[in-house]
């Protein structure tokens, strides 16, 4: 009997244990669009606010740079991973990582910046140029932005600086003809670097970023933090957290919105050309 109750005991934890609040650390791994630096105090306040909604332990991860990040998410080494629309594509398939939310009324679109004082007016100017990209696999920033020119037969040679930041510093230096970026990225610049630059181009919009989640994380802390996703995008108060990470608020999601991406047909992480 006693052994019985024993098997009893353990198989009711195992069964409702996925369904309680976790007391273990929840790794949130952030794309490393900027330095670690950066992105922390752009993003622990809004951390905090999830940790003392939910009651667990939100632990802010981000990456050296783009691939690292890339690979962690390969390894499934966060449990809440705020990532790029191709990203989620291609670790929704291979991980298992779910959507949970995306920033609202909003689309993302891939931006082509150039200096200021640059004489070059459209991008059939930049045939033969150096362009500066974070990541190959940087969504909207790399992959669209480079597809519109080789679809316009522009020949051009990538390079890449790890991270958005870099490539607009690049570009403002002088070191490359152009670079790609997004307007979210872009708006964030400090004033002294973004005054020296200006779009060239913009493209159409995608599906944003999602917040996913680990298929092995609890359906209670899934639920638990998009609440706090949710509640944090509708209290005006706290709209700063938001503001810090250069987004209006979020809205719940559905894996099946990143469609658009998918029909793309990305070729692969390392060489993601349309």
């Amino acid at each position: 009997m006693g052994l019985f109750v024993r098997y009893f005991v353990l198989a009711a934890s195992l069964t409702f244990g996925a369904y309680s609040v976790s007391a273990d650390p929840i790794t949130f791994g952030v794309v490393p669009q900027q330095s670690a630096k950066k992105m922390a105090e752009k993003w622990q306040p809004l951390i905090d606010y999830i940790s003392n909604f939910t009651g667990l332990d939100v632990q802010f991860k981000t990456a050296k740079d783009i691939p690292t990040f890339e690979s962690e998410l390969a390894q499934g080494k966060y449990d809440l991973a705020y990532m790029n629309p191709y990203h989620f594509v291609v670790f929704n398939a291979s991980v298992g990582y779910r959507s949970l939310v995306h920033q609202k009324d909003k689309r993302l679109s891939g931006l082509v910046v150039v200096h200021k004082d640059s004489p070059i007016e459209s991008v059939n100017d930049l045939a033969g140029s150096e362009i500066a990209f974070p990541a190959p696999a940087a969504f909207a920033a790399s992959i669209i932005t480079s597809a519109h020119l080789r679809n316009n037969d522009i020949p051009f040679i990538p390079r890449y600086v790890n991270s958005h930041d870099s490539v607009y510093l690049a570009v403002q230096r002088n070191f490359f003809s152009a670079g790609g970026g997004i307007l979210r990225t872009f708006d964030a610049l400090p004033a002294d670097i973004k005054k020296d630059l200006r779009i060239l181009w913009t493209s159409e919009g995608y599906t944003p970023h999602p917040i996913a989640t680990h298929p092995n994380m609890a359906e209670a802390d899934r639920q638990a933090i998009l609440n706090s996703l949710i509640a944090v995008s509708n209290d005006t108060s706290k709209s700063w957290l938001l503001k810090n990470i250069g987004l209006s608020g979020f809205t719940a999601s559905d894996d099946s919105e990143w469609d658009d991406v998918r029909s793309l047909g990305i070729a692969s992480l390392s060489r993601p050309h349309l």
